[in-house]
């Protein structure tokens, strides 16, 4: 069967309708007991990454009988799941991650939502899960933000991460795709996923994912899958791994974050697009912003061999990793068994991050429609 994905680059980077007509499609219902001011004031005075939620969050349920519905906001609060529930059996979930910023006119955006929407449609067919209507997806942002815009931080660097999740919910032992499914979108205000430059060890004893599997899709495991590699890469004295490909030649990515190299003459290489890694926004938007700054850009095969070489010799000056959560973070050591790099965090990586960052926070002018405005 011939898996019908959506083309993530030729998506709209946001929907026509604005954020208050589309947040008209969930109900919002307040929660009872939500954080005092002075408790939500502390949640916001020590971000950290994931650690406090907001008063509500969006919900949708779905079974194959009847389709989606039950759209609405509502306090946030834990599940009630059988323990038979085929998602803790047969791991069938999908994911996506991203942000709303506040701007310093106190309006708060999101960026490229619609390449979210269209992702999480794609990893929901890999996966056998019920595809959500992208209109739906980007209405459950507007309503979230909406109802908890007191939640999203202003201090520079930080904004409200936004997960969006769709899970198996039928209560059943046995191998077959879900007949019912729960869709959720919880919210966490947010410092610095990493501070300073990233410390990277290139496992040659691991995958995270292999030809034909889920690699280009955005599943927990996925991830799973990298915790056992990077607990050894830890124990090393390394923040991340690096995987490659199943040959243990090219480069992939990291656990959750995908890389480019600079070189010296100023052009810049990432990872091809093979089927095994996850088509990152933050990689797609680079491409283009660096593209249009007159960089030339390869996606292509990194052969680590070569990279290794180019690093020592001076042919690479800088390496970078990005991502939703990262944004764009310097990789200052790469090393794995016979090789030990030390770089250093450079013009590219600043410009990157600098420019990236300044769309998205409203500091820089958007010349490709990216932000779309929430509350």
């Amino acid at each position: 069967m011939e898996l019908q994905l959506l083309d993530l680059e030729s998506r709209p980077s946001r929907p026509e309708e604005s954020a208050q007509q589309l947040a008209q499609k969930f109900q919002t219902v307040p929660s009872a007991s939500p954080a005092s001011p002075a408790q939500r004031e502390a949640a916001l005075t020590k971000l950290a990454f994931g650690k406090t939620y907001t008063d509500h969050m969006a919900v949708g349920s779905w079974t194959r009988a009847n389709g989606w519905s039950g759209f609405e906001v509502r306090a946030y609060e834990p599940f009630n799941m059988d323990p038979s529930t085929s998602v803790l059996h047969y791991a069938q979930e999908v994911f996506e991650g991203i942000k709303a910023y506040r701007h310093a006119d106190g309006a708060i955006y999101t960026f490229r939502p619609s390449y979210n929407a269209a992702r999480l449609h794609n990893s929901s067919l890999r996966l056998a899960l019920p595809t959500l209507p992208e209109g739906i997806f980007e209405a459950s942002l507007a309503a979230l933000v909406q109802a908890d815009a007191q939640w999203v931080p202003s201090e520079p660097g930080s904004s409200l991460y936004l997960r969006p999740f769709t899970i198996a919910t039928e209560p059943f032992i046995g191998v077959h795709p879900t007949d019912q499914a729960q869709y959720r979108v919880i919210a966490s205000p947010v410092g610095a996923y990493f501070s300073g430059s990233a410390k990277i060890w290139v496992t040659d004893e691991y995958h995270r994912a292999g030809p034909g599997g889920t690699g280009e899709a955005k599943t927990g495991g996925n991830y799973a899958s990298s915790l056992l590699p990077q607990l050894d890469a830890a124990e090393r004295g390394f923040d991340q791994v690096c995987f490659l490909d199943s040959s243990y030649t090219y480069l992939e990515e990291l656990g959750g974050m995908n890389v480019f190299v600079v070189y010296a003459d100023g052009s810049v290489a990432t990872p091809a697009l093979t089927g095994t890694i996850l088509q990152g926004g933050t990689r797609s938007s680079l491409i283009r912003i660096l593209r249009d700054h007159g960089r030339e850009v390869r996606e292509e095969n990194i052969a680590l061999a070569q990279l290794v070489d180019d690093i020592q010799s001076g042919k690479v000056v800088e390496m970078f990793a990005c991502g939703t959560a990262a944004v764009v973070t310097p990789i200052g050591r790469l090393a794995g068994r016979g090789f030990d790099c030390q770089l250093e965090a450079g013009e590219t990586t600043s410009f990157c991050y600098d420019t990236l960052t300044g769309i998205q926070q409203g500091r820089l002018a958007d010349p490709y429609g990216w932000l779309w405005r929430l509350a």
